[in-house]
């Protein structure tokens, strides 16, 4: 693991592979090794120099005390990239990486030469913003919930019937979630506001994009990132079945390939 300081914090960063760069943005509460298990092996393997790291709030990144803003991540993944000399680069981003994907599109075109857009959305409906309150609510009150309980929600949200109906695979994420253990410094992220309705922007976006949706999300359902696409210019978009929220990791090779076919025309 390395470091760089990038908007006045510190984010470990790692880099894999040879070739054109990649760019990994990991969604809220998860660590930038989730792509390693997947995504940035296929990336070597197509040509590609794989870099991840991890948002503010996720250690061994710095975690500053307080309610992070989505302008935050943005800032800090730009000054990443600058501090890298990484841009031009491909991007992918899933579910709030998604988001400061987009947003670097918009705010700072040249430094991204594609943007893959995985479980993302451009507004909230009532049951959506509910859950991201439900978040805030047991921050405000200094909840922390054991991992005895929080794992078993957790899979219940991220995850498809097709696994939720297999108890084999079941009893491995449920493994995965309870060893995660809490993921308190993580909780600035809690506040990062992704519910606004984002389509007018998006309209400002130029850069080659591909929006992919799955199936069974429940945190960001296919029609609410069909509007990404729809909004976003000549954005083209693929919806993946038999995957939740984290179908990067439930349905790889179909993610993978999604990813390495559209990056390979920029």
């Amino acid at each position: 693991m390395r470091y760089v300081t990038a908007n006045g914090i510190r984010l470990a960063y790692n880099r894999v592979g040879e070739g054109d760069r990649v760019l990994l943005i990991m969604g809220s509460g998860a660590s930038g090794r989730v792509w390693t298990a997947h995504q940035t092996p296929a990336l070597s393997k197509a040509g590609y120099q794989s870099i991840t790291f991890d948002n503010r709030g996720i250690a061994p990144s710095d975690a500053p005390p307080g309610r992070y803003s989505l302008a935050d991540m943005v800032a800090d993944t730009v000054g990443l990239i600058e501090a890298l000399d990484a841009g031009p680069c491909h991007v992918v981003g899933t579910s709030l990486g998604a988001v400061i994907a987009e947003e670097i599109a918009i705010s700072r075109p040249e430094l991204v030469r594609s943007a893959v857009l995985m479980a993302t959305r451009s507004r909230s409906d009532l049951v959506r913003r509910s859950l991201s309150r439900a978040d805030q609510v047991l921050n405000e009150n200094g909840v922390r919930l054991p991992p005895g309980y929080s794992a078993p929600t957790t899979v219940l949200q991220m995850f498809s019937p097709r696994t939720l109906n297999d108890d084999a695979a079941v009893s491995l994420w449920l493994d995965v979630f309870e060893l995660s253990g809490d993921s308190a410094g993580s909780n600035g992220q809690d506040w990062v506001d992704v519910g606004a309705d984002r389509r007018d922007i998006l309209r400002r976006i130029t850069v080659p994009c591909r929006v992919i949706a799955f199936s069974d999300d429940l945190i960001c359902p296919p029609h609410l990132g069909a509007e990404v696409a729809d909004a976003i210019p000549d954005c083209d978009f693929v919806e993946i079945g038999g995957a939740g929220h984290l179908g990067n990791l439930e349905r790889p090779d179909e993610v993978n390939s999604a990813i390495i076919e559209f990056i390979g025309k920029f």
